[in-house]
């Protein structure tokens, strides 16, 4: 995995460098637009494999996120990252992967993934009447006896999806409207 991120950093700050020579020519919404077309659309591709992935790692994948949003803003290395992250709408690395997880989930329960995800999302039984998950939407959290194979989509995404609000767990809801509540949710967790 490690050769992975490093791939994935390598190829984002070569991306960076080439921006930066075209950017005071363009309008701010076209630098936004091409920064997430060269920058964004590589952390989020096979993201939700970096589930459970350690910190270090993730802050390395954070590092590039964070330059390319100076580079959009034009803020300078000194300043607080989260606020400019925020005016971006965009989330960081780590609650991107939540996200991901979480929009898979709802696709499985939607019966919109392909089937071998929809296998490993299976509702909770509730072993007690009167208890108070008993109403809520909860996944059956599969136990694995390796902490690599908590990284599994059977084991991460159920904890993903149970560690949600009630208001977002909603499998009723069309996949827009979830999704917007998502990154609401995840935007004010930060």
């Amino acid at each position: 995995m490690s050769s992975h991120i490093t791939s994935l950093c390598r190829s984002g700050y070569y991306q960076l460098r080439h921006l930066r020579g075209v950017i005071q020519s363009l309008p701010p919404d076209a630098t936004k637009t091409l920064a997430h077309a060269f920058i964004s659309s590589r952390l989020d591709y096979c993201n939700s494999l970096l589930f459970g992935v350690a910190d270090q790692q993730l802050k390395r994948l954070q590092s590039v996120q964070n330059a390319a949003a100076r580079l959009v803003t034009g803020t300078r290395r000194s300043d607080h990252i989260t606020p400019v992250l925020k005016v971006l709408h965009w989330l960081p690395v780590w609650q991107r992967i939540q996200y991901k997880m979480g929009m898979l989930v709802h696709k499985c329960l939607n019966e919109r993934a392909p089937e071998y995800l929809i296998t490993d999302c299976c509702w909770a039984a509730s072993r007690r009447s009167g208890t108070r998950s008993a109403g809520r939407e909860m996944l059956e959290v599969v136990r694995m006896n390796m902490s690599f194979g908590d990284r599994s989509f059977a084991a991460a995404a159920p904890r993903v999806w149970n560690g949600l609000p009630d208001v977002v767990r909603n499998s009723a809801l069309f996949e827009d409207a979830f999704a917007k509540l998502l990154k609401t949710y995840l935007m004010n967790c930060v």
